[in-house]
């Protein structure tokens, strides 16, 4: 067994940023012990009572002594049952390789493209406006995640399950650091490359995707099993199981499952508003005015509040990063977060969010007049839908977002102007009444002034809310058993990853893919 040892250095040692040869070369001088060494973890300590530092945890293998070998893909090819997946994000790309290496035959089916051409669509939205409603942040190769900063930690308790995804990830080309940075992160700018990666070994061993398939109806054969999916164009992809990880945005989807009879159940999910501030206030906020002039990574924040209706957290905190439109419908306006791998944008942004609970929707439906969550499962949908619509409207169309300065949303005021934001469509005032309902804008308000006892600067006037963040989760449960993971209505249909409403993020949903995936093979072999 390796020995473990922790090590502390100063924040201008070259161990902080090392890696590859030069990160294991400097790792044996420093512990000046024979043996190899793997560093298991590194974090960055930069708490006020102490000057800042590395942290690192190395294990020492002895002479003899040899790590597990990190994981690698095989050559097994395509040759056992066909087995559909409906999405090409993490989950069903994970839910492939898996299959793929135990001798099934995936086709992946996704209504958006692949990496490249999906780029052109965010540009023509981010720049001009334009949507694509089949491409774009939300739909095409890698789901959402992709083009979403590309966080990689997870509150997952599987930590060898998630130690091998991430050995899948480097395989395939992420950068090595993201085995033992604390926070691993590989950016919206380079995901896309290991995406491709993955994609052109699967494809390679007889994985078959189809791009632009918009699915349109679940397949049942004579003894009611799902024996496959319809697509728009009228063509039939048939297979022995279908596994269903179309993500939390495909809305479509959802209104199939609810015409065919697919059990769901509404959930709650997560609604507010994205915060931007200036990435300089973070980081003399975090690390202290003694730091500035130290080379430091752009400084992270997580917040959370518990008010008197709501529990409120920031969610998906983007340093030196960019708000995104990550609209899917082209009179709905919906906001996200992302960074590049570099983080050298002088703007922060976190999603700032309460869970959305049962009462919440069942408030809103009363007052609209329509069934509860009990009697409609989509409510939730149909509530971010509403949401969506108002702000699209609030700013002014073209995906113009609504927004306020913090200090003033705070003080319940509209803001006069604005300052400058990385959001590129641009923002215009707006005091968000018409947007969320009382209650939750209370929650916000609440939160934000305990966020700023925590952070200092938090309700800075430079700050912005900018609205709406609301497909950070599925409102909807597509329920499934909890031993062979298929439908509870529809045997053979697999409900999976984020959509499905099993997972939250890249990992969680690589994770509910492989997963499934396992259970499909113990079910067919």
């Amino acid at each position: 067994m390796p020995s473990e040892h922790e090590i502390r250095l100063p924040l201008e040692h070259p161990l902080g940023r090392a890696s590859g040869d030069e990160l294991n070369s400097l790792l044996s001088a420093e512990l000046g012990r024979a043996g190899l060494p793997i560093l298991l973890r590194r974090s960055l300590d930069t708490r006020r009572r102490r000057r800042p530092s590395w942290l690192l945890k190395v294990a020492l293998f002895a002479r003899g002594e040899q790590p597990t070998p990190r994981w690698q893909p095989t050559n097994r090819q395509a040759e056992g049952p066909s087995v559909v997946i409906v999405g090409a994000g993490p989950a069903g790309s994970f839910a492939a390789l898996s299959l793929l290496e135990a001798g099934f035959s995936p086709t992946i089916i996704d209504r958006g493209q692949p990496v490249r051409p999906r780029r052109r669509s965010l540009k023509a939205l981010s720049v001009d406006g334009d949507l694509d409603p089949e491409s774009n942040y939300c739909f095409g190769e890698g789901g959402a995640g992709t083009f979403s900063d590309g966080k990689l930690y997870t509150r997952s308790k599987d930590r060898q399950g998630v130690r091998r995804l991430l050995e899948m990830l480097v395989a395939y080309g992420a950068p090595s650091r993201i085995l033992y940075d604390s926070r691993p992160h590989i950016g919206s700018n380079q995901l896309p490359r290991v995406l491709t990666a993955l994609r052109t070994d699967l494809e390679a061993r007889g994985v078959r995707y189809e791009w632009g398939a918009r699915v349109t109806e679940v397949l049942q054969g004579s003894d009611e099993r799902v024996s496959g999916v319809g697509l728009l164009d009228g063509r039939f992809v048939e297979g022995s199981a279908v596994i269903l990880a179309t993500g939390h945005s495909a809305r479509d989807i959802y209104s199939i499952c609810q015409r065919q009879g697919i059990k769901m159940t509404a959930k709650g999910f997560a609604l507010g508003l994205r915060a931007e501030h200036p990435q300089a206030m973070v980081d003399e906020a975090q690390y202290g005015a003694r730091c500035l002039d130290l080379d430091l990574p752009p400084a992270f924040y997580q917040l959370t509040a518990q008010t008197t209706m709501h529990g409120v957290y920031s969610f998906c905190m983007c340093p030196g990063g960019y708000i995104v439109p990550a609209s899917t419908e082209p009179d709905r306006l919906v906001v996200n977060g992302m960074s590049l791998s570099r983080r050298d944008s002088p703007f922060a942004n976190s999603g700032v969010v309460i869970t959305v609970s049962e009462d919440d929707l069942a408030a809103w439906a009363y007052e609209q007049s329509r069934p509860g969550p009990s009697q409609d499962p989509l409510i939730g949908m149909t509530f971010q839908a509403h949401v969506e619509g108002e702000a699209y409207r609030a700013g002014g169309g073209q995906f113009r977002a609504p927004a306020q300065r913090i200090d003033d949303f705070v003080a319940g005021r509209k803001s006069q102007d604005l300052p400058a934001t990385s959001y590129r469509r641009g923002i215009v005032p707006h005091g968000f009444d018409r947007i969320f309902p009382a209650t939750i804008l209370d929650s916000l308000r609440q939160a934000l002034r305990r966020f700023d006892e925590r952070l200092t600067g938090y309700l800075s006037h430079e700050g912005i809310l900018v609205a709406p963040e609301s497909r950070s989760s599925a409102p909807v449960r597509i329920q499934r058993h909890r031993e062979s993971l298929e439908s509870t209505s529809h045997p053979g249909l697999y409900p999976c990853g984020e959509g499905a409403g099993f997972a939250g993020g890249i990992m969680s949903a690589a994770l509910d893919g492989q997963k499934v995936a396992a259970a499909v093979v113990r079910n067919l072999s």
